[in-house]
């Protein structure tokens, strides 16, 4: 906080992210077979998309597939501005149960990922061995198993779980978001 004039407080304003769905259409399952093999076979996803409805949509930086009025995939541009990286959202983690690209957190560290927190390493109890440093990763939860967040992974996954402290995942969509709370 800073001071203005005559010792008035101010506060930083803080903006709410506020994204909207952007050129929403229709397409056809063979135009997005190279996002779909992109989005299952890193994940070892079995994915049946043949009866479904198909939309994307721009939604922020986030390139979205929609499948049947549910954003069920994202298209992610990485930090290091590489090849965008396709990954499930949460609702879509619900939905398929990706077997890779996970790792596990105790309760305690649940209300501050629900919070938009990074995940700490202290809170990880186990993780995917596939885990490289800089994959995109879902956490889920050590009791239940359900996702509660998704995020950057700043350790490897032996790294991870031998780290008592520190940073291990860069939370970009949790539980509650916007995006979680998108409505279609």
């Amino acid at each position: 906080m800073s001071r203005g004039l005559k010792g008035e407080v101010l506060a930083p304003i803080i903006v709410a992210k506020d994204w909207k769905l952007k050129q929403r259409k229709p397409v056809r399952h063979k135009k997005i077979r190279g996002l779909i093999g992109r989005l299952t076979e890193p994940l070892a996803l079995e994915v049946d998309f043949s009866s479904t409805f198909l939309e994307q949509a721009e939604y922020g930086p986030w390139s979205l597939l929609i499948v049947d009025k549910s954003p069920l995939a994202m298209e992610v541009l990485p930090d290091d501005e590489g090849e965008r990286i396709a990954f499930p959202t949460l609702r879509g983690c619900l939905a398929w149960s990706p077997e890779r690209k996970w790792c596990e957190v105790d309760h305690g560290a649940i209300p501050f990922l629900l919070n938009g927190a990074d995940c700490m390493a202290a809170g990880i109890h186990s993780a995917c061995d596939s885990i490289e440093e800089g994959d995109l990763i879902w956490i889920r939860d050590q009791q239940h198993g359900k996702p509660l967040a998704i995020g950057w992974a700043t350790l490897s996954a032996a790294d991870m779980i031998a780290a008592t402290s520190g940073k291990a995942v860069k939370s970009i969509h949790y539980v509650g978001d916007e995006l979680w709370e998108l409505e279609l």
